[in-house]
């Protein structure tokens, strides 16, 4: 299994910009064949190392990645999410 996890800071961090974020990335949820697990988390402590949102994704390999990372359903989440955001950091491994 490939575990695919994003943390993301927004630019500005306000209820409706968390809500926008969190519904975008939500929205993924049993659109995109190969990803079989979707979890988003908003963050809750206050502290300079602290990033506002996670996404936590699983797939099958790499390949369901590969899809998962040019998939038309994905793309315009990105949008949104480079739109909001000021940075992110992935950690993509394999779980065997």
């Amino acid at each position: 299994m490939v575990k695919h996890i994003v943390m993301f800071k927004l630019t500005e961090n306000t209820p409706e910009n968390r809500k926008t974020a969190f519904n975008a990335l939500n929205g993924m949820r049993g659109k995109i064949d190969p990803l079989r697990f979707l979890e988003v988390g908003t963050n809750f402590a206050d502290s300079e190392r602290s990033y506002d949102l996670v996404l936590t994704t699983h797939f099958d390999d790499r390949k369901g990645l590969e899809i998962y990372a040019t998939h038309e359903n994905h793309l315009p989440v990105i949008k949104i999410i480079k739109s909001l955001c000021s940075h992110s950091v992935v950690v993509d491994y394999e779980d065997n």
